[in-house]
C-alpha cells in the first residue's frame, strides 16, 4: 500500500497505567471511546487529556471484564491491541474477486468496524482512524471523504498489485481529486449521470457539486464517496466523514442512499485500476 500510516497507529510497545501519560496514554484513551460506539452499554469513554487518571483506570477495567480479563487496569501491548481489532482488522483484510468488487468489500469492512472519528471541545477530525486515512494527519482542517476514498482504492488495488495513484493524484481534496477526473476523462458530470445512470458502476467514486446559478465552469466540490449499488436513479454508497443527514463534515463512516436526480452529484470511474 502506499497509504502506510494505519501501521503507525497499531504500533504500541509500552505498557501504561494509572500515573503514566503522554502521547501513548492519549492513544489508549482515543481507542476506549471509539470502542464505546461498539459496546454502547459498556462505560468506556473518557477525556482525551493524556493523562492516565483514575477515570481511564476504571474505563480500562471496563474493557477488561467486557473482554473476560482480569481487570487490573494496565494496558499492554497486547490489551492496545485488543483496543485496536477494528482498524487491523480493515486495514488488514485481504480482498478477493476483481477491482470493483474488492472496492466494496472493503469498504463495506471499514463501515462493519464502525470507522470514526473523535471530538473535543477545541478540535474535531481527530483520532487513529481519521490519521490512517489522512496519512497521519488530523484535526480540524483535516476532512477526511477523500482520505477515506483513497485508503479505499489504494487497499484493494494493492491487492492486486497496482497502484491507485495511476488514475489520480494522491490528495485529502474533493477539488483537486474532481478536477484531475475533467483532466483525464474520467469525471462524468451530473447532468450525463442523470441522462443514463447505467453509466455508473459499484466503486466509482461520487463527488459532490456545489450548485452555483450561472456558473459555466462550476469547480467546488466539498464530498466525496463510494458507490457501492445502483438501481435507477438511485445509489448506495459508503462515505466516510459523514452523518445521517449526509453532511460534508459528520463524525464516522456512513452507508447511504442518494438520488442522483435531486443532488447535484458528479460521478469518477475508476475503470482501468
Amino acid at each position: 500500500m502506499l497509504k502506510t500510516a494505519f501501521q503507525n497507529e497499531l504500533l504500541f510497545t509500552s505498557t501504561i497505567q494509572k500515573g503514566s501519560t503522554g502521547t501513548d496514554v492519549r492513544r489508549v484513551q482515543e481507542w476506549l471511546c471509539l470502542n464505546a460506539l461498539r459496546y454502547p452499554n459498556a462505560a468506556l469513554s473518557t477525556s482525551l487529556d493524556s493523562e492516565f487518571g483514575p477515570a481511564t483506570k476504571r474505563a480500562v477495567q471496563n474493557f477488561q471484564s467486557l473482554l473476560k480479563m482480569p481487570q487490573t487496569g494496565v494496558v499492554s501491548p497486547d490489551l492496545f491491541n485488543k483496543l485496536s481489532t477494528p482498524l487491523a482488522t480493515s486495514f488488514q483484510k485481504q480482498p478477493t474477486g476483481a477491482i470493483r468488487k474488492a472496492v466494496v468489500a472493503l469498504a463495506q469492512t471499514h463501515l462493519k468496524q464502525r470507522s470514526a472519528e473523535l471530538r473535543t471541545n477545541d478540535a474535531q477530525n481527530l483520532g487513529p482512524w481519521v490519521r490512517s486515512y489522512c496519512d497521519g494527519l488530523d484535526g480540524s482542517l483535516f476532512k477526511w471523504c477523500a482520505g477515506f476514498v483513497q485508503s479505499i482504492l489504494d487497499q484493494a488495488a494493492s491487492n492486486l498489485g497496482r497502484n491507485f495513484t495511476d488514475i489520480m493524484p494522491r490528495t485529502l481534496s474533493c477539488d483537486v481529486l474532481a478536477l484531475s477526473g475533467q483532466k483525464n476523462g474520467r469525471l462524468m458530470p451530473s447532468e450525463t449521470v442523470r441522462k443514463n445512470p447505467k453509466q455508473i458502476q459499484p466503486g466509482d467514486l461520487f463527488l459532490l457539486r456545489a450548485h452555483t446559478h450561472g456558473a459555466t465552469q462550476p469547480t467546488d466540490w466539498f464530498h466525496t464517496g463510494l458507490i457501492t449499488a445502483v438501481s435507477g436513479d438511485t445509489i448506495e454508497t459508503i462515505e466516510g466523514n459523514t452523518d445521517t443527514q449526509g453532511g460534508s463534515n459528520g463524525t464516522g463512516v456512513y452507508a447511504r442512499v442518494r438520488n442522483i436526480q435531486k443532488t447535484t452529484l458528479d460521478v469518477f470511474s475508476i475503470d482501468g485500476l
